[in-house]
């Protein structure tokens, strides 16, 4: 087999679902509603647990940490709506054209849409553009060890267990443990099926049962 010298990089434009749009960030639209769905109570700030950053002391310094941080190319951050409403942030990070791979992270949502297909529906877009629209070879997920909810995401959504990079990271003064996950392009065809089946035709068998 003969690859390509490069592969494009991800795109930074809309992408439209029947649950979510995923916008590219854009501070000015996006630091107000995003604060304030993340901030403001214990049982909210919670989503900030194995984040590098966050929570933040208050919406000029979160606006001022998406202007200087999360409004590039790399890592390319995604706001998510639904219903025209902010309600999480998801990004594609690690990109690396030369080998045709990404990452998918920096993932957090509201309370208000946790449990529901927002977070599905999301990492099925950008992983419909890297296999689909890029032609990647590989999708990555990776999570703090301790993170139990995110590699439980991590397999219902299709991702392989890879292995433990011990001690990879310093994070908040504390230890972490890196969790790594992935889905080949020679997987995605049936993963893909998957998540249309689960998403769009029938979620009375779970994602993860699909995929096993």
């Amino acid at each position: 087999m003969k690859f390509p010298e490069s592969w494009p990089r991800p795109e930074r434009r809309d992408f439209e679902g029947q649950s979510v749009t995923l916008k590219p960030l854009d501070a000015a639209r996006d630091a107000a509603p995003l604060f304030a769905i993340s901030h403001g109570a214990p049982e909210v700030e919670k989503l900030w647990r194995y984040l590098p950053y966050g929570p933040f002391e208050n919406e000029d310094f979160y606006r001022q940490w998406l202007e200087t941080t999360a409004s590039g190319d790399e890592p390319l951050f995604y706001a998510v709506y639904q219903n025209e409403q902010a309600c999480g942030v998801i990004s594609i990070l690690n990109i690396e054209p030369l080998h045709g791979r990404a990452e998918l992270g920096h993932i957090w949502y509201a309370p208000f849409v946790q449990r529901t297909k927002v977070n599905t529906e999301s990492v099925y877009l950008l992983l419909c553009h890297l296999f689909d629209d890029l032609g990647y070879r590989r999708a990555e997920w990776k999570c703090n060890n301790a993170n139990e909810a995110s590699k439980r995401a991590a397999l219902r959504l299709g991702f392989q267990y890879e292995g433990l990079f011990r001690q990879h990271q310093i994070a908040k003064n504390e230890n972490r443990d890196t969790a790594w996950f992935s889905i080949l392009d020679s997987e995605w065809p049936q993963r893909k099926a998957h998540f249309e089946k689960w998403l769009y035709e029938d979620d009375s068998v779970s994602l993860s049962q699909l995929n096993k």
